[in-house]
């Protein structure tokens, strides 16, 4: 595979008319300086042998109009520019080296760089090296040590001459290398440090060649590893004289069993520092990461086809994995996580994933914000549902060792659990709709195993809550309730495979309230009519909150009306307040685990229900009556 994924690089030439961007294309191409050239060369390929990456380069030459020449003519140049502009993998933007003003029309090219969103890192470029006054006395790095401040995104700087053919081909090969091994996602150029996610992924290769897990890479790890990366062992001396860099900069970076962690560190922000960013992302890419030092999707084996009524959960041999996670970094065996185990368990990941939502707020948790083991896999068995890649990488990130395709599964489908009348899943998700202030926020707070709170905070966005529920047999499920904001219904409705994904739903509603009540019926309706349409019905429940305060006048007859007329089992009442639940999760989890039944049909539904029972009942009393001509048609011939 090519370096990176990529199969070429394409680098856009820019700068002021002059300065020498067409010869500087054309003596890289062709290794000879001509002083007659056509003003903007076309595209220009230098070949993958070019250059030690084996990638090809195409040169992109561009027009510099002036304000001289025809408006149509330069408003035509500037589009063309803008458009190669944002093809650009890197930019080469070149200055005259015989210029006094240098700072000039580099700072003004950086600014409209910014002004296109032009991503890409530049390469700034002196051309005409041949041409300089003796007599300036300004050195390069004087005068872009404040520019290349100000511009993050200048990778390196160089000067070149094409008529004395110095310095000509490292220009593109610089330019090659800052999209092949970009310095960004590696270093920070303020502070001189390795950026975080780059410490991230580097100490998760260090464990992995960590084979003896005594915290050092002894001489033949290091050699292993070397092998590894390389292809190429290491000489004993070579070893010997990398430990004895690391030793006198960094005492603790080598001790009596090898290199440790913060050598190993060490030695890839020195490959950095003296321009071997090469070394590292190789480093990091035969562990599997991409640009963005995450693994890449290649290493991900997630189940790429299911349908829309599938999921995805984890595997029993990841959960034994996440089992013997847990006990691990619960150092003070207490049963849970604190926020300073939850980041050293996550310090080999790009970052920690439950930081922000929907995550952060969604599994049980103790009195002291540590996290339970039960909360733990809630929170596993969510990210899997939610985002399987993201699932599967972290736990790779965290040291699963087992086969990658091993890790998750895939359920059965569930208009076939439908169909047989039980399902196989071990983790059910159930959306919560209702009017405002009906207590949907209240429930999903009780499910987490938090105390009631009077204050009221309209729900925004969608949210989630994650628990294990015990089945009667005694097993645990994980119960996931997705609450849907009153605001969010109808744009969750308009999506034909939205109820695809639901396991059940529950309809809570203000049982004191009558208008709580007719908007939660409204709802019932709309989910029940969709169900039908798409074939995606899910068992439904009506929950009737707040009961502490007394049902409206009339209720129970209109909801023993609604609840017969859709054929769904009467409300259940509730009080989060009162702290009586009536086993509702027991009660939503056993309806997830018989998809089959409390199914919600409308009138619309019921019709066409039996108008299709009538059809089917009708061709198989043709079917019968034309068997049985033929059968009394050949026994009237046998005789």
């Amino acid at each position: 595979m090519a370096v990176s994924g990529r199969t070429g690089v394409r680098v856009v030439v820019v700068g002021d008319r002059g300065t020498g961007k067409s010869s500087l294309i054309s003596t890289a191409a062709t290794e000879t300086f001509t002083e007659s050239i056509q003003p903007v060369l076309p595209p220009t390929r230098l070949p993958a042998d070019f250059y030690p990456d084996r990638i090809p380069v195409t040169i992109i030459d561009t027009s510099s109009s002036s304000h001289a020449e025809d408006e149509n003519v330069v408003l035509e140049h500037r589009a063309k520019l803008a458009e190669e502009l944002k093809r650009a993998d890197a930019v080469v933007l070149t200055y005259s080296c015989d210029n006094t003003n240098i700072s000039r029309p580099i700072t003004f090219w950086l600014h409209e760089l910014r002004r296109l969103e032009v991503r890409a890192p530049v390469i700034v470029v002196g051309c005409k090296l041949d041409l300089r006054d003796e007599r300036q006395r300004m050195s390069l790095e004087q005068v872009m040590s404040p520019i290349m401040q100000q511009f993050r995104e200048i990778e390196t700087c160089i000067e070149c001459s094409a008529a004395s053919q110095i310095q000509v081909p490292d220009v593109f090969y610089y330019a090659q290398k800052a999209v092949l091994h970009p310095t960004a996602p590696l270093f920070d150029q303020e502070t001189q440090t390795l950026k975080p996610r780059c410490i991230r992924a580097l100490k998760r290769i260090f464990i992995l060649c960590d084979r003896d897990m005594d915290g050092a890479l002894s001489d033949s790890e290091l050699n292993e590893f070397q092998i590894q990366c390389f292809n190429a062992p290491l000489q004993p001396a070579e070893i010997v004289g990398v430990k004895r860099v690391v030793q006198e900069k960094l005492p603790d970076g080598v001790n009596h069993l090898g290199l440790t962690l913060s050598g190993f560190l060490f030695l890839h922000a020195l490959f950095i520092e003296k321009g071997r960013l090469e070394t590292t992302w190789t480093v990091l890419r035969k562990f599997g990461y991409d640009d963005a030092i995450k693994l890449s999707g290649n290493s991900l084996p997630v189940p790429a086809k299911r349908a829309p009524d599938q999921s995805v959960e984890l595997t029993s041999e990841s959960l034994e994995f996440l089992k013997r996670v847990f006990n691990l970094f619960d150092i003070d065996n207490d049963g849970a996580l604190r926020h300073d185990d939850l980041d050293d368990l996550f310090s080999t990941a790009p970052e920690s994933p439950w930081l922000e939502a929907p995550y952060n707020d969604a599994a049980e948790r103790t009195a002291m914000g540590a996290l339970s083991f039960n909360g733990f896999l809630s929170e596993w068995a969510l990210m899997t549902l939610l985002d399987p890649a993201s699932s599967l990488a972290n736990l790779i990130y965290i040291g699963y060792a087992g086969d990658p395709s091993s890790a998750l599964r895939v359920t059965r489908r569930r208009s076939f659990d439908r169909k047989k009348q039980q399902t196989e899943r071990s983790v059910f998700q159930c959306a919560v709709f209702g009017p405002k202030n009906a207590g949907k926020s209240a429930l999903l707070t009780s499910f987490l195993g938090r105390p009631f709170s009077a204050n009221y905070t309209s729900t925004v966005d969608e949210c989630y809550a994650a628990n294990g529920v015990n089945e009667l047999q005694g097993k645990r499920k994980i119960l996931i309730l997705r609450e849907i904001p009153e605001d969010r219904s109808k744009k969750f409705l308009s999506n034909k495979q939205s109820l695809a994904a639901c396991d059940a739903a529950i309809f809570v509603y203000d049982s004191s309230d009558e208008l709580s009540w007719r908007r939660a019926t409204e709802l019932l309706v709309e989910v029940a009519r969709l169900g039908e349409e798409t074939g995606f019905g899910v068992p439904c429940l009506l929950v009737a909150a707040k009961f502490d305060l007394g049902p409206f006048p009339m209720a129970a007859q209109e909801s023993a009306k609604v609840c017969e007329e859709m054929g769904i089992e009467s409300p259940i009442p509730v009080s989060v307040k009162a702290g009586d639940l009536n086993n509702l999760f027991s009660r939503i989890l056993r309806a997830a685990e018989h998809p089959h039944i409390s199914i919600p049909e409308t009138e619309t539904g019921r019709k066409h229900k039996q108008y299709r029972h009538l059809v089917i009942g009708a061709a198989v009393a043709v079917v019968g009556l034309a068997a049985y001509r033929t059968y009394a048609a050949r026994k009237s011939t046998s005789n």
